[in-house]
């Protein structure tokens, strides 16, 4: 059966807004920074290589990003709106949006993240294990649609 990998990343920890700063402009903390470098080191050391990243507009999830894209050396980076705040739902549509991609990393938030890791594959949406900021779910999916309980657990990883 043809497969199909998809690499969820939670953004590495972000610093507090500070009074007035929209949420979208929240910048890495020197923590998430050392995060989001391991999430690379350990992303390159199980040899992942998406063919598309795809990435929230906010500002820790683009510097999340551009982290572990030096690590992994991918330049292919699409930033898609709609990851921002998404519901399970709606990232189900921006994965089978790019269904062409055999391999995708998605580099988003919770509870958005691991709602849906719960979903594809518990079934659930309620049976989560918790997405760690940094924390990775490495899923393998039969092709040919996205369905709750379709996908196992090739890694989950966390800074």
């Amino acid at each position: 059966m043809a497969t199909r990998e998809i690499i969820l990343l939670r953004h590495a920890h972000a610093e507090h807004a500070s009074p007035g700063q929209d949420d979208l402009s929240r910048a890495l903390s020197l923590r998430g920074q050392a995060e989001a470098d391991a999430a690379g080191a350990w992303l390159k050391q199980h040899h992942a290589a998406p063919e598309r990243v795809l990435c929230s507009p906010a500002a820790r999830t683009q510097a999340t990003c551009e982290r572990v894209l030096a690590a992994l050396g991918y330049a292919d980076l699409r930033t898609d709106a709609r990851i921002y705040e998404a519901t399970p739902a709606t990232l189900i549509r921006v994965l089978d949006d790019h269904a062409d991609a055999a391999s995708l990393l998605l580099v988003g938030h919770n509870p958005g993240l691991e709602t849906l890791v719960a979903l594809l594959t518990e079934g659930a949406s309620d049976a989560g294990r918790g997405m760690p900021p940094g924390g990775i779910a490495w899923l393998r999916l039969p092709t040919g649609g996205i369905e709750p309980g379709s996908a196992e657990v090739r890694h989950f990883w966390w800074p």
